[in-house]
């Protein structure tokens, strides 16, 4: 199977957008670079790319409203880019459906990583991967789970989640009545190792409880252990 290795970048930094290229193309990965909103948005709903580099400052629109565009039709993973030591900008976006983000200036090769962990999320199930054993579907109250096909139901309703979203939910569900460390969940959601002040986790978390409901059967669906992490509470649907 083909991965689609085609990369948006959304950015008015035209050196940034060369020093991408340069690093990024010896990756495999193919970038299209625009230097507006407006391009942006029409990039990202035409142009099919695996995961999209969103700038917050651009010189048209900013990054907010193209990414608010671009979630009103689009579930394609997004890394913001933001000012370093903006908390505000960041947890905007983390709101509005961004899938990740990644402070000014920053490493290409931390990007690297941020876009590849984001498209193994992203990436449809490998149906020729015949010796891979199957994932058990997760049914917890009224939610049915199915790593298989990565989808969502909510009393038979399809939910639409982000690959974070997915994933997140999946390493929850799989432990549920157990409390997860939020550690264990950078590592395992992020794949990065967890920052005290990083809330990336916490605002995934508020996302699921907004598209799946906030109780299941009058008990709290997802429940904050203060100090350490979350926990899926087990409970049938009243």
């Amino acid at each position: 199977m083909s991965v689609n290795r085609k990369l948006l970048l959304i950015d008015d930094d035209a050196e940034l957008a060369e020093l991408l290229h340069e690093f990024l193309s010896p990756q495999g990965f193919e970038l299209h670079a625009v230097q507006t909103g407006r391009d942006g948005v029409r990039g990202a709903l035409s142009g099919e790319p695996a995961a999209i580099v969103l700038d917050v400052m651009l010189p048209d629109i900013d990054g907010f409203e193209v990414l608010r565009q671009i979630r009103a039709q689009s579930a394609t993973p997004v890394i913001m880019l933001t000012a370093r030591g903006d908390d505000v900008d960041r947890i905007v976006g983390l709101e509005l459906g961004a899938d990740d983000y990644l402070p000014k200036p920053f490493n290409p090769r931390e990007l690297v990583a941020r876009i590849g962990a984001i498209l193994r999320r992203a990436q449809p199930p490998d149906r020729d991967a015949q010796t891979r054993p199957a994932q058990p579907r997760v049914r917890v109250g009224d939610v049915d789970l199915d790593p298989g096909s990565r989808e969502v139901f909510k009393d038979g309703q399809r939910v639409a989640l982000t690959g974070v979203e997915f994933d997140l939910l999946e390493t929850l569900m799989r432990s549920c009545g157990k409390t997860v460390s939020r550690s264990e969940l950078f590592r395992k959601v992020l794949d990065r190792d967890p920052d005290p002040f990083d809330r990336s986790i916490d605002m995934h978390v508020s996302h699921l409880r907004r598209k799946l409901g906030h109780a299941c059967g009058g008990v709290e669906r997802i429940k904050s252990v203060r100090g350490v992490g979350y926990v899926y509470t087990r409970v049938e649907p009243g």
